[in-house]
């Protein structure tokens, strides 16, 4: 009975093998006649079309910028530094705070300074009521001299006292003046609009005018200015555009992401730096909203000319070859070619063509990886790339 049923197994096998056999020897054969059919017909199978962007090459006005790396500096800087020694009796201002000029910073103990006016006024006073007095003398000798009651060498004494008396009121004013100005350097007062910063010198200690840190240091922000550099090679343009008119700035953050201030280019320095080969420019930004602070490094632009209906293409078009730029362009057939082109300025996205492209022609801006001249490609709209910020 066992031997029966290993005889059944084994015929049941060896059909399967010899059906499945069948239908391979089949599907090979219908392939064969399939791939002969198509040969015979002289119908190659075409490669499936490449998916790409494209966007039009296409006129517009394109603004040229300049750009440098520049840094932050407050419009004016003060040291507000005592005049006269003497103890700090107050500190009028708080850290940080906004002060306009005049406003009390600091008040110096100012009674030595007023003793000091005081006694000047005093030897004023005192050198006039003897002026007074030589002067009705310097009369009555006067008056007497003809009759020879006085001689000439007391006449001519009395009028050198007057004199005298009169030289030395002036001194007695200069020393007035001194000492009054000595007592107003007690009140320490902001040179101009600004803010402070870190308070250097506690209220108690004795200050000098000698001392190297001094008070505090108030920066004016508002306007705010901003150092920057460009290569030597840029003076031409910059100069051509400083004689056009004023000549508008952009600051933007370091990743040039954000645009934090317009502004106005104010000076072009008077040498070139013969070591780096730049030219040192000097803007100045309102600073209304104080985006801009003092030692901030950011990225300045700077708007050279306006390219006025200039033929343009998506940055994203251009591709490097050995020779120099070129694009893939889109025929009326759908197959691409690589044209050489002729590149100018390339800002905001966008790049300038002289040479090359034409209006209405279409340039592939994504999947270039993938073309080839003579590739057909399946073509879709580019989306429209956000406004840039100048």
């Amino acid at each position: 009975m066992t031997s029966s049923f290993h005889r059944r197994s084994r015929r049941l096998l060896i059909s399967g093998f010899l059906a499945l056999a069948a239908t391979l020897a089949g599907y090979v054969a219908v392939q064969a006649d399939i791939g002969q059919s198509s040969r015979a017909a002289g119908l190659p199978v075409p490669p499936p079309a490449v998916p790409v962007q494209i966007a039009p090459v296409a006129r517009r006005d394109v603004p040229i910028y300049l750009q440098g790396l520049g840094t932050i500096q407050a419009y004016n800087t003060v040291v507000v530094r005592t005049q006269v020694d003497g103890e700090l009796q107050q500190v009028a201002f708080t850290e940080g705070q906004k002060v306009k000029a005049g406003d009390l910073l600091a008040q110096i103990d100012p009674r030595p300074f007023q003793a000091n006016y005081d006694q000047a006024v005093a030897r004023k006073l005192e050198d006039q009521a003897n002026l007074v007095n030589a002067n009705i003398n310097l009369k009555r000798f006067t008056d007497l001299a003809p009759s020879s009651y006085v001689t000439v060498q007391t006449l001519d004494t009395q009028r050198a006292t007057v004199a005298q008396l009169e030289a030395q009121i002036q001194a007695d004013q200069g020393a007035i003046d001194f000492a009054k100005t000595q007592l107003d350097y007690t009140r320490i007062t902001s040179p101009l609009t600004g803010t402070t910063g870190i308070r250097l010198v506690d209220q108690g200690n004795i200050v000098h005018p000698t001392d190297t840190s001094g008070l505090v240091v108030v920066t004016q922000l508002q306007p705010i200015s901003v150092i920057f550099t460009l290569p030597e090679d840029r003076f031409a343009t910059v100069k051509r555009a400083m004689a056009a008119g004023p000549v508008a700035i952009f600051a933007t953050s370091r990743d040039g992401r954000q645009q934090l201030a317009q502004g106005t280019l104010a000076l072009v320095d008077n040498e070139i730096d013969q070591g780096t080969g730049t030219i040192r420019l000097k803007g100045t930004f309102p600073n209304q909203d104080e985006a801009l602070w003092p030692g901030e490094f950011v990225n300045v632009r700077l708007l050279a000319k306006t390219a006025h209906d200039a033929l343009t293409v998506p940055s994203e078009a251009l591709q490097r070859g050995p020779t120099g730029f070129f694009a893939y362009v889109v025929k009326p057939d759908s197959t691409v070619e690589m044209r050489p082109i002729d590149v100018g300025a390339i800002t905001g996205g966008r790049a300038v063509v002289r040479g090359g492209l034409a209006d209405g022609d279409q340039v592939v801006t994504a999947g270039q990886y993938r073309l080839a001249p003579g590739v057909k490609v399946e073509a879709s709209s580019a989306a429209a790339a956000p406004g840039s910020t100048p």
